[in-house]
């Protein structure tokens, strides 16, 4: 200690006398502490996040490792600057450079980490079966627009440029942009609205008013894109789609009801028919225990006495494969059960009148 406060006023007086030098010993310092953070984190903080159970500790130590000790040599490159000052615009240049390199990489390292926690996030989220993960990342996106508007903010305020101006000139130049993309911010606004109000999520199986059905892939900011059973993928622009009707047959249940109708000729046994739709249905795998399927006399038909089946699928994608399975099955076990399935007939009578 005393050997320490012997030195050091002469340590002192030596970089000050020659100013380049001493900035020299300052910027060897903060390397030498940039080096021992380095270790830091990768030997003690490292072997910290394998033990914890927030698997996301390992990730955030990854992306933050870099920008760290970056940014403790940068700190030491600004320190040595302002040691030796040189004259202006110098001093200003150099000081300004450094501090916008040190917002641009905590900028991108903050925007990582966000879009890191918002994915793992999502991932969960629908690993779970929840609902809201569009919300997740549109709430994301949106904080990352945030952070970048305060770094824009921030660099030109480092850089002393009058915003005033330039705030002026945005919004004119808003207003041109808003008029010359209406459709766009229309789509976006629909997203948007699509987002909070959720008629639909992704996975779900909708019909559109112009007859389009399928498969919810994915909802975007500007569109929703559906696959039908064709394999065929539809983009919809938002604006488009909160103006239509939409059916979702996932919802408020997951299950899908199919309607079977079949009329059989009269005189037949009503409840011999009842009994035989009740069977082909509680045999077909496919179709749903509870609720339980059920049949209805529905009406007395021109030719026939007609009955409706009404049972459940798991999902509403399995309807056309049960609708086929279903009326192969109806067909066969009639013909076993020597039940007829009448067709239109006309009987047509030719009256002839004599000769006058």
């Amino acid at each position: 200690m005393e050997l320490l406060h012997k030195w050091l006023p002469t340590i002192w007086t030596f970089m000050n006398e020659r100013r380049v030098l001493g900035a020299l010993i300052i910027v060897a310092a903060f390397g030498i502490a940039a080096w021992l953070v380095d270790l830091i984190m990768d030997n003690i903080l490292r072997a910290l996040a394998r033990r914890s159970k927030f698997h996301l500790d390992d990730a955030i130590l990854d992306i933050l490792h870099r920008p760290v000790w970056v940014s403790v040599v940068l700190v030491g490159a600004l320190t040595g600057v302002r040691w030796i000052s040189p004259g202006p615009p110098f001093n200003f240049i150099f000081i300004a450079l450094l501090k916008s390199l040190l917002i641009l990489i905590w900028a991108q390292a903050i925007n990582r980490v966000l879009l890191r926690i918002a994915d793992d996030w999502i991932r969960h989220w629908r690993q779970a079966g929840r609902h809201g993960s569009e919300m997740i990342r549109l709430g994301g996106n949106i904080v990352r627009l945030v952070i970048l508007a305060g770094a824009i903010f921030f660099l030109l305020s480092l850089w002393r440029i009058n915003i005033t101006p330039l705030l002026a000139s945005a919004g004119i130049a808003g207003v041109a942009v808003a008029l010359a993309a209406k459709e766009t911010l229309s789509n976006f606004f629909g997203g948007v609205t699509v987002l909070l109000d959720q008629p639909y999520r992704v996975g779900d199986y909708i019909i559109l008013d112009s007859g389009e059905r399928g498969e919810v892939e994915e909802i975007g900011l500007r569109s929703t894109r559906i696959v039908t059973r064709d394999d065929v993928q539809i983009s919809i622009p938002n604006s488009v789609i909160t103006n239509t009707k939409v059916i979702n047959e996932s919802a408020p249940e997951p299950r899908f009801r199919v309607r079977i109708k079949v009329g059989v000729a009269y005189g037949t046994d009503v409840d011999q028919v009842e009994e035989v739709l009740l069977s082909v249905a509680r045999d077909n795998p496919l179709v749903v225990t509870k609720p339980e399927p059920r049949v209805r006399f529905r009406t007395f038909g021109d030719s026939s006495l007609d009955f409706e089946l009404l049972c459940w699928a798991h999902r509403p994608h399995d309807k056309g494969r049960i609708t086929h399975q279903l009326n192969r099955a109806i067909y066969k076990a009639f013909e076993q059960a020597g039940i007829v399935i009448p067709f239109p007939q006309r009987d047509v009578y030719v009256h002839s009148q004599g000769e006058e």
